[in-house]
């Protein structure tokens, strides 16, 4: 089908939405199918009268336009080829017909179909007419000599072109305009006005490539300019180092190399800077590579290579200055003396005979690392981690660990690290690389002994970036970290003199090889009276210090602190206390401030007023007063906690069903519980028919947090066989253990916790299995003295202790006061 000769257009035709171009009439054009609904269209126009219009989309983000998404003015075409290719999609090549406007559509699925009114062009002519189109051919001309994307032929082509229309037209499809723009000429009905459009159009784009050339012509100069500047440069560095002038590489490069020979490198360390000096000062000053050495030479000139603060260990002073900083931890207080005891016996003894070769006392400039064969028990040595809740003073151990030793404290936190080149260090010629965090730390202690704490070792995480706590394995072991390699710095780094300290809340998450490195010291949580000496004693003194409160001006008695631990705060530590505290000193500073008073004094009456409603009360007796509700104590890594268990027995179908998003292990000790009461009702009192054709409900509230392990296990039993006897267990009384099917009562783990747990939530009596009569060592005297501890050998005496009157003496036996017999 020639373009001479087009085809009768029918009243209705599929429209072809494009978003790059505008079809002109007359003007053949290459246009790309790979929409399905765009096939189909193409498909069906092929099988009858092989045309279409193709309309432009208005907004060229829509995905699968609609009949408001296209222009109401597009262009009739016929395809004269097609071809398809494997992807199913199609290559078309079509020739515009003539301009057309969109009615209405009498299709929309699956592609648009148009009702459609042929737009006829009017006639052109006269002068006018015939300025405008030589100006089109000129200007059209002088683009084409400026355009390194339009063809010459182009041009020429466009010379030969009579009819002025059909010239706008191709010059408007060929020339670099934008969409909307050619749009604009294709809607244009007056020759006149279309002409004037496309030369204004065209003269932008002619006077925009001018710029562009001028641009590139300025930067080509500028180049050329600077590259006869470095050159001259590098012609005066030569005549300088000719005649005994200046230093090689400027002044930046001279600083470093002074600083290098004031600094006590390694040997190894040692080669490798000057290595590097005398690179970068035959680097020319624009080179990359050039800022890159210069940041690494800085790092390393930075470092404490060698430079040590610590002094002799005194044992007594260290011993004043944990009592001073820490009330009570007493085990942890003395494990921390053992430490510092056994360091100090071997730097005395190592000072008074000396190793052959380099040693701790071997502390010189060319000190290299230590040999294979030093000191094999120091390093064996473990590395202390200490293991609490929150707010228990880890944090505040290390700090006096290092006042004690004298030496540098620095702290390093580890929580949600998952890329193991936070550790190592990320290699120096990537853009912004640094060294890892504990090279970083290194140099904020400008020292090479600091006590440098690892806080929440516990908060790493492994990722597709490596495993942090792999990395630590280095760090920590003593065989080996006195030659750290840090992969940015590239050379090895002596870690041996710090003293490594780690903290986590619990050590579940702490992978086994990194754990087999540490010695654990665990701080379990404080006792009311203790928390009352440590505020009394740190936190109001302290909280008095930062409000700007002078002695005097505010006073908290005994019964308000009280109160506040009580009501305020239910924790295991005291950094919520402290917290209510400054609270408190915050409303004490506004009233003297305001002038409301001189000073102020706070009672037990007065602690509403200052920190609103109270948060906590004791609720076991409240919640546990009816059948089929238990109180059990659990262990969490913030401490121990009460945990309520309910139990419900429905008609139904026999089974058991378990709510409150329990673990598989606390799930099989519920199951396990219910079996034993199945088998054993009779035995233990119960009616054996309240268990038939029944349904089981167990539900451990508060459904949202996580809940694991085998401790609940006696706390499920009371509960389900409080709920078959109708009987409510008793309000005052917690307990927890793990159950057999053989009724055994089988010994769990943080017994401190969980007592500390029940002290402070009301409760008078715990239920404890006897295998864990050893760990009531740990609990504190006070605790024992407040608490009624009995001791379970069985489910029945578990069942005797919960659900035994007031008056009525339990069988099983009862925990003295008194600390058992070591």
């Amino acid at each position: 089908m020639s373009a001479e000769s087009p085809p009768q257009m029918p009243p209705l035709l599929g429209v072809f939405p494009t978003r790059e171009r505008v079809l002109f009439p007359t003007v053949i054009s290459a246009l790309a199918a790979t929409d399905p609904a765009a096939v189909q269209l193409i498909d069906d126009a092929m099988r009858t009268h092989r045309q279409l219009v193709v309309a432009l989309v208005r907004n060229r983000e829509t995905v699968r336009p609609g009949p408001d998404d296209v222009y109401r003015v597009g262009c009739a075409a016929v395809i004269h080829q097609m071809h398809r290719l494997g992807d199913g999609s199609l290559r078309l090549a079509i020739q515009g017909t003539e301009r057309v406007r969109i009615d209405g559509f009498a299709q929309t699925e699956p592609y648009l179909v148009a009702r459609l009114t042929p737009l006829p062009a009017p006639p052109a002519s006269g002068m006018e007419i015939e300025a405008l189109t030589r100006t089109v051919k000129a200007v059209y001309r002088e683009l084409v000599s400026l355009s390194s994307e339009i063809p010459d032929e182009l041009a020429a082509g466009a010379e030969r072109i009579q009819d002025p229309r059909a010239l706008a037209y191709l010059v408007a499809a060929t020339a670099p305009l934008p969409v909307t723009a050619a749009q604009e000429l294709l809607e244009t009905d007056d020759a006149t006005v279309l002409l004037r459009r496309l030369v204004e159009l065209l003269q932008h784009e002619v006077a925009v490539l001018r710029m562009q050339q001028d641009i590139t012509r300025e930067t080509a100069e500028h180049i050329g300019q600077v590259q006869r500047e470095h050159m001259l440069r590098e012609q005066l560095r030569t005549i300088q180092r000719e005649l005994g002038e200046g230093e090689p590489g400027g002044a930046e490069v001279s600083e470093l190399r002074a600083r290098a020979e004031r600094t006590p490198f390694p040997p190894e360390a040692r080669r490798e800077v000057d290595r590097e000096l005398a690179h970068v000062a035959r680097m020319p000053e624009g080179s990359p590579e050039r800022g890159m050495l210069l940041g690494w030479l800085e790092w390393m000139v930075s470092l404490p290579w060698g430079r040590l603060t610590g002094g002799p260990i005194d044992l007594a002073a260290a011993r004043r200055i944990l009592d001073e900083d820490h009330y009570d931890l007493e085990e942890v207080k003395d494990r921390i003396l053992d430490h510092l005891a056994v360091r100090k016996l071997r730097q005395d003894r190592r000072a008074a005979t000396p190793l052959s070769g380099a040693g701790d006392a071997d502390l010189g400039p060319s000190a290299g690392p230590l040999p294979e064969t030093v000191d094999d028990e120091a390093r064996r040595e473990p590395i202390l981690c200490f293991v609490g809740p929150p707010g228990v003073g880890k944090t505040s151990l290390g700090q006096s660990i290092a006042r004690a030793m004298r030496r540098r404290f620095v702290r390093l936190s580890l929580g949600g690290i998952h890329d193991e080149s936070e550790i190592r260090g990320h290699r120096r010629t990537y853009i912004g690389s640094l060294p890892g965090r504990i090279i970083q730390s290194m140099r904020r202690a400008e020292a090479l002994d600091p006590v440098m704490m690892l806080d929440e070792i516990d908060k790493l995480r492994a990722s597709f970036q490596g495993d942090p706590a792999a990395a630590l394995l280095e760090v920590l072991d003593p065989a080996q970290n006195h030659a750290f390699n840090d992969t940015y710095l590239g050379v090895p780094f002596d870690l041996s003199k710090v003293l490594f300290i780690c903290t986590a809340n619990a050590v579940d998450t702490v992978p086994a090889p990194l754990l087999d490195r540490m010695e654990l010291l665990a701080l379990s949580g404080y006792t009311e009276a203790e928390k009352l000496h440590i505020a009394r004693r740190y936190l109001v003194p302290r909280q008095l210090r930062a409000h700007g409160l002078e002695d005097g001006e505010l006073s908290i008695d005994d019964p308000a602190l009280h109160r506040i631990i009580r009501e305020y705060t239910r924790e295991a530590g005291v950094r919520g206390l402290e917290r209510a505290i400054a609270t408190v000193a915050r409303k004490a500073a506004r009233r003297i401030g305001e002038g409301e008073a001189r000073s102020v004094r706070v009672g037990a009456d007065d602690v509403p007023a200052l920190l609103g409603r109270a948060r906590f009360r004791d609720e076991v007796a409240e919640r546990v007063d009816r059948p089929g509700v238990a109180t059990g104590l659990a262990w969490t890594p913030a401490g121990g906690d009460v945990l309520f268990v309910e139990a419900a027995i429905t008609p139904g179908e026999e089974r058991l069903i378990l709510t409150g998003m329990l673990g598989d292990v606390m799930r099989e000790s519920a199951q396990a519980a219910v079996t034993y009461l199945r088998s054993n009702a009779r035995r233990l009192g119960l009616d054996p028919h309240a268990f038939e054709r029944r349904t089981i409900h167990v539900h451990v509230p508060a459904g949202a947090i996580p809940k694991d392990g085998p401790s609940a296990g006696v706390a499920m039993l009371v509960a389900v066989a409080s709920a078959a006897a109708g009987r409510p267990a008793r309000n005052d009384t917690a307990m927890t253990g793990e159950i057999t099917l053989r009724g055994k009562i089988l010994p769990v783990g943080g017994i401190k916790e969980k007592t500390l747990a029940a002290y402070r939530a009301g409760v008078s009596r715990v239920v404890l299995p006897r295998a864990n009569d050893g760990d009531l060592e740990d609990v504190p005297r006070e605790v024992r003295a407040a608490l009624t501890l009995v001791l379970a050998d069985s489910a029945e005496d578990v069942m005797s202790a919960a659900f035994a009157e007031p008056d009525q003496p339990e069988h099983a036996a009862q925990a003295a006061a008194s600390p058992p017999a070591s």
